[in-house]
């Protein structure tokens, strides 16, 4: 899943990581990386705090208010100012263009029968490290599955 969502960060990572003056050419690579990793952590700290409704609801919902995009959100800003020494305001600026975006493409990607690069049986196994199989089981019945 890591790799999956590392494509999908790079794919919309244009303006904001790419083309911005903040993060040098040679380490867009490096804040690509960084982005898809505080969401995979993101995400696999809900699970492994037991939140399945809240991933679920993730799942249904990624508008801005969703806790959880929000939480994705201030880790990835962080992230940014301190491993690329960018500002605090040009970090906020950084993931406002970018992790919404992110986010509705995962959920969308995730919901299309016809997309088969996510799935929440392979996200929640990559989240769970395979050991979600009961959590698999009660999310799928939250979705109706």
């Amino acid at each position: 899943m890591l790799d999956q969502l590392l494509l999908l960060v790079k794919e919309h990572a244009g303006e904001a990581i790419i083309n911005n003056p903040a993060i040098p050419n040679e380490k867009n690579e490096a804040a690509i990386s960084e982005t898809a990793g505080g969401i995979f952590e993101v995400l696999k700290g809900q699970l492994s705090e037991g939140n399945a409704g809240a991933l679920t609801g993730l799942f249904k919902n990624t508008g801005e208010n969703n806790p959880i995009v929000g939480q994705i959100s201030s880790v990835v800003q962080q992230q940014l100012v301190t491993k690329f020494n960018v500002s605090s305001p040009q970090a906020a600026q950084m993931v406002q263009q970018m992790i919404p975006i992110v986010m509705q493409r995962l959920v969308k990607k995730t919901n299309d029968p016809n997309d088969n690069s996510f799935n929440m049986d392979g996200i929640l196994s990559s989240l769970g490290g395979g050991k979600a199989d009961d959590l698999l089981n009660s999310v799928k019945g939250l979705f109706g599955k």
